[in-house]
């Protein structure tokens, strides 16, 4: 029997996703180039010059297991262990959220407030796989970043994605500042849970798979958010800035509670989709 092709496997498993996940056949066959090009240890522009080669058994076998898992919904990042964030890969398990484009926004905003020239204090709250935290450290090396988190999963990850990306931050267990003790930092950031438990979104689509306890937050979706902001002004130098991700439409109820704890002027920024995906401001110097 003769083996099949990697255009014939890649062909195959685009028509499945496409069928069981109900997707476009373009995201279907991404999903299944991707898989391929993880299976066969490749980059996937060597799949387009290598479309008519013959792809050994154990390759396939291979492939049809992590189809199989596809084919249930496991998202791509899962099966193949890896994000790419800001340009840069990030290892991930279902311990972690799959680092989003959304969130780049987010250290965008960072990056503005970190003179590359100074060594300025800067806590990631909720760092999960570390995407926002390293990427700040690699992108301002003379920050000192610390990044905590309250799974010790989670900051696992983290710190293999630091060895991986030879960076150093420093790593605390703790639930938002409980390990922070009195120390004080310029800048806050954090990408907290912020979707309301009974959100018929957790049931859908990647988010199935994912740690709810990393996505969910109360019955408004905002439970972490209070918390998080509550406190945050007493952990933040004179002028520091407080900078958070949110929901598509908590903008106003995030600045609201900003405004509240001491922010005198909260501002939202944008997404590329026109959504307030990021709210924040500094307190008075």
């Amino acid at each position: 029997m003769t083996e099949p092709t990697v255009t014939g496997l890649i062909d195959d498993a685009t028509t499945c996703i496409a069928t069981a996940l109900d997707l476009p056949r373009r995201d279907a066959r991404l999903d299944a180039r991707v898989l391929a090009a993880h299976v066969l240890g490749v980059e996937p522009a060597w799949l387009i010059a290598h479309d008519t080669d013959a792809v050994p058994k154990r390759q396939i076998d291979a492939f049809q297991t992590l189809l199989a898992q596809r084919l249930r919904g496991v998202p791509i990042a899962y099966l193949t262990g890896r994000r790419e964030f800001y340009g840069r890969p990030f290892l991930v398990s279902d311990a972690v959220l799959i680092p989003q484009p959304d969130t780049e926004l987010l250290v965008e905003l960072a990056l503005a407030r970190i003179p590359p020239e100074q060594a300025v204090a800067v806590l990631d709250l909720g760092t999960g796989s570390g995407c926002i935290a390293l990427t700040l450290a690699l992108e301002r090396p003379l920050a000192r970043v610390t990044a905590v988190d309250r799974s010790p999963a989670a900051l696992a990850m983290a710190q293999r994605n630091a060895e991986l990306l030879d960076t150093r931050v420093e790593f605390l267990v703790s639930d938002w500042f409980s390990a922070i003790g009195e120390r004080r930092f310029d800048l806050i950031v954090s990408n907290p849970p912020y979707i309301a438990a009974a959100d018929p979104h957790l049931a859908r689509g990647d988010v199935r798979f994912e740690p709810l306890a990393a996505l969910a937050s109360g019955a408004d979706g905002l439970d972490d958010l209070r918390r998080l902001i509550a406190a945050a002004c007493a952990h933040l130098q004179p002028g520091g800035a407080l900078l958070l991700e949110h929901g598509h439409d908590q903008a106003t109820a995030v600045s609201s509670l900003l405004q509240q704890s001491g922010i005198a002027s909260p501002q939202s920024w944008n997404d590329l989709a026109g959504i307030p995906r990021v709210s924040g401001g500094q307190v008075s110097k």
